[in-house]
């Protein structure tokens, strides 16, 4: 099967999600901030908003896979189960003697209760011992609490883990230890699910710190990355260098920004609304900064910059200018509704998005300036922050028509 998606509004057909499950239920006061949520969700209420939302999809014509289904299906690979054991046996903490307990432990599940141990991780409890055979020294000094194979709570949010950038998919590298192993994960799937047979790569997990949140692609052959609390600046170098290599762009905007939790990546600030339009955090738009990459003829990068992000993707695009949507209506709104993800919308085609209802005065902006909403109920998938982009990962969108973004 062909997967493609070189646009941010191109006509989605194929969304990669992940309905939250029991890693939600892991979650505690004692371990959330750790695990990177702000609160402590309501598990039931955060799947029936999840089910809105994916039924918000399909109801417009768009193929919704999961991730549970397809690592189940992955993990009746010999091939990839083998990697994935081994994955988890190689965390350090385990010593010698439990890593034999949790090996065969895993030994006995089949690929669906596989699966949902790595997703859900293994609570101390939970751990089959085989008898009177103990878990040895490390297994008696860990907390009842703990667990011998951590949660994955934020596997929600499935942009940042791979993004695919035309026909190739970018594994990404998450820079926070939480959230290692959610790469295994989609690496393993795009490896060695038969529907993903010949998928091409263009970066991989143990590369330089990128996440998926911070790569929009602004039109086809134009990226912008951000640099901040996620993505390197050495990230956004090699992804360059490496899609450069690949042909499959021609312009790269590297842009800075604060690294802090409420913008801990690009979507968070500005997301594609139409071909020529974004929604913006109004707060940054003037400040926000781009440098202009491009290959060299000498096979190194060519840096220009920097220069206003607004001026410098209009050029990159080939327009006269972006179409700039604010944030909220006043800086204090604004500021309120970017917390709660107002600007990250997942556009289903040109003009038509998917946003958060509770970012009331941001909707209404969007349909001021002609774009659709669809809105759906988020009080408790936000609580990971994150909106309708960081819980999607296209995988295949209708190429955008060629010369759709010029002057013309």
């Amino acid at each position: 099967m062909t997967h493609f998606v070189d646009s941010e509004v191109g006509r989605l057909g194929t969304v990669l999600l992940h309905r939250p499950g029991p890693e939600l239920a892991r979650l505690t006061p004692r371990n959330n901030d750790s695990l990177l949520f702000d609160a402590i969700p309501w598990v039931g209420r955060a799947q029936e908003e999840h089910d809105a939302f994916a039924a918000a999809l399909t109801e417009r014509g768009v193929e919704v896979l999961y991730i549970g289904t397809l690592l189940a299906e992955t993990l009746a690979v010999p091939d990839a189960r083998s990697e994935m054991t081994e994955r988890i046996l190689a965390d350090t903490r385990l010593g010698d003697t439990l890593r034999g307990r949790v090996a065969e432990h895993l030994s006995y599940l089949d690929p669906a209760a596989l699966a949902d141990v790595l997703i859900a991780g293994l609570a101390h409890e939970e751990l089959r011992l085989g008898g009177d055979r103990g878990g040895g020294l490390v297994y008696r000094l860990m907390d009842r609490l703990d667990f011998v194979i951590d949660p994955l709570p934020n596997l929600l949010f499935t942009r940042d883990s791979s993004t695919w950038i035309g026909d190739h998919v970018a594994v990404t590298s998450l820079a926070m230890p939480a959230r290692g192993r959610e790469t295994s994960l989609t690496n393993a799937i795009y490896r060695h699910h038969p529907r993903f047979a010949g998928t091409s790569f263009v970066y991989g997990p143990g590369l330089e710190h990128l996440e998926g949140g911070d790569v929009l692609l602004l039109a086809p052959g134009v990226l912008a990355v951000g640099v901040g609390e996620r993505t390197t600046p050495a990230g956004a170098e090699r992804l360059a260098r490496r899609v450069f290599d690949a042909g499959l762009a021609h312009t790269i905007l590297v842009v800075p920004i604060a690294q802090e939790r409420a913008t801990m990546h690009l979507d968070t600030v500005c997301t594609m609304v139409d071909v020529d339009a974004v929604l913006m955090y109004a707060n940054i738009a003037d400040t926000l900064s781009a440098y202009t990459v491009v290959a060299g003829t000498d096979g190194d990068l060519q840096l220009d910059g920097p220069a206003p992000f607004l001026r410098a993707a209009a050029d990159a695009m080939d327009l006269d200018t972006l179409r700039v949507i604010d944030t909220g209506l006043d800086p204090v709104t604004a500021e309120r509704e970017q917390w709660d993800d107002g600007n990250n919308t997942l556009a289903l085609s040109p003009r038509l998005c998917v946003a958060y209802e509770r970012n009331v005065e941001t909707n209404a902006q969007l349909e001021r300036a002609g774009i659709e909403v669809i809105r759906i109920a988020g009080s408790e998938l936000g609580s990971g922050r994150g909106g309708p982009r960081c819980m999607s990962c296209p995988l295949v969108r209708e190429p955008l028509r060629a010369g759709a973004t010029s002057r013309t």
